[in-house]
């Protein structure tokens, strides 16, 4: 009895022994599977990883900045230089020396001072023998003419042929004519001696003195030796400037401009427009403007360098954006413009001025275009990019 009971129990501990093993067994499979199917989730995530950044490498990343509008009030500066309002160099119209002069470089003058006194013996001479000849044309006048009117009596009572009587007659006319010719030639070299007082043809300034006492002057302006006095008219002072035409149609008579003179420091005069040239230079592609500004201290000088403002009104908004987002192409210039789908659009812009690092662009963009900084040449219209968050300004 007691060996049956024995034999019951160990075919119970085997049964027992057995189903572990087969619990055991169940659990390593299960694992077994667990681990496997882990695998094979963990390479497949990592394929689709891989596929997805593989694609997010194709595509290319690119950093964007939106177009500066530009301020409605633009400041445009010129580079000019002083001249004066009227500039006359003065020759001398005869022959001699000068004697004396009147007024030094710096020298004010009214309309009508004199300036200098030249010696002119050869024409003083010429006057006097032209006078004296004139008074023997008139003497002859006056024989020749009472010899016409006796002649014309004698004739009348036949003591005379009328050939004679016209004989004197015509002496009495050559004799008039002789006196015309005397007395103009009197009145020529009168004018002429006038010609050796110089006077001042407007009122100004003295900027030049070329000539001293007893210099030898020639008459007219065969060279530069001959020029005597230069007088300038400073007040009001005369200015010269190139408006660019992008900006020409902005300027017009009577707009406003701010004259600064580098050496001036602090001071500001102020001019204004009174002509155009109404005309584009196409060598330079500049409208030739015309300013006049007060001068009634005489501070602005005749030569100096000075600087032009004017306060220019937009007549269309501006933009400006970098040097570097511009593409050049056979097309002309171009910017790269990425859409809200992401894909890029090559845009046709037109330049204005160029600022350095910046550009202004007259048409072919807006305000709210997102522009490519640095794009590539090998960039397509229509071309997927992604934008790098950390590039530019949105």
């Amino acid at each position: 009895m007691e060996q049956q009971l024995l034999e019951v129990e160990q075919r119970e501990r085997h049964a027992q022994t057995r189903k572990k093993g087969y619990l055991l067994a169940a659990i390593l499979a299960l694992v077994f599977v667990i681990v496997a199917a882990t695998g094979i989730v963990s390479r497949l995530s990592e394929r689709r990883a891989l596929a997805k950044e593989t694609e997010a490498i194709a595509i290319p990343s690119v950093e964007v900045v939106r177009p500066t509008p530009e301020p409605p009030q633009q400041e445009l500066v010129l580079p000019s230089t002083l001249q004066a309002y009227i500039e006359s160099p003065i020759y001398a119209r005869t022959n001699g020396y000068l004697g004396r002069w009147y007024k030094d470089i710096g020298s004010r003058a009214k309309k009508g001072d004199q300036l200098a006194d030249i010696d002119t013996p050869e024409v003083d001479q010429e006057l006097m023998q032209a006078r004296a000849a004139r008074d023997q044309a008139e003497a002859q006048l006056k024989l020749a003419q009472s010899s016409a009117k006796r002649w014309e009596s004698l004739q009348k009572m036949d003591a005379v042929s009328e050939q004679e009587t016209e004989e004197r007659s015509s002496s009495y006319a050559q004799g008039e004519a002789g006196l015309n010719a005397a007395t103009a030639n009197v009145r020529r070299l009168e004018q002429l001696e006038s010609f050796k007082h110089l006077y001042a043809p407007f009122s100004g300034v003295v900027t030049r003195r070329n000539v001293d006492v007893g210099a030898l002057v020639n008459a007219g302006n065969g060279g530069a030796s001959q020029e005597l006095f230069v007088v300038a008219q400073i007040d009001p002072i005369r200015i010269y400037v190139d408006v660019p035409e992008n900006d020409s149609p902005s300027i017009r008579p009577g707009v406003s401009a701010d004259i600064q003179i580098p050496e001036l420091v602090g001071q500001h005069f102020t001019g204004s427009v009174v002509r155009t040239a109404d005309s584009i230079d196409p060598a330079t592609r500049t409208l030739r403007t015309e300013i006049d500004v007060p001068n009634p201290k005489g501070h602005l000088l005749p030569g100096s360098y000075a600087q032009v403002h004017f306060a220019l009104k937009q007549q269309v908004q501006q933009l400006t954006i970098p040097t570097n987002a511009l593409l050049f192409r056979t097309e002309g210039p171009r910017a790269a413009i990425v859409g809200q789908d992401g894909k890029v659009q090559l845009k046709t812009v037109a330049l204005g001025r160029d600022f350095g690092t910046t550009v202004e662009i007259l048409s072919g963009l807006s305000p709210g275009d997102s522009v490519v900084l640095s794009p590539s040449d090998s960039l397509e219209d229509g071309e997927q990019v992604h934008v790098s968050r950390g590039g530019g300004k949105q």
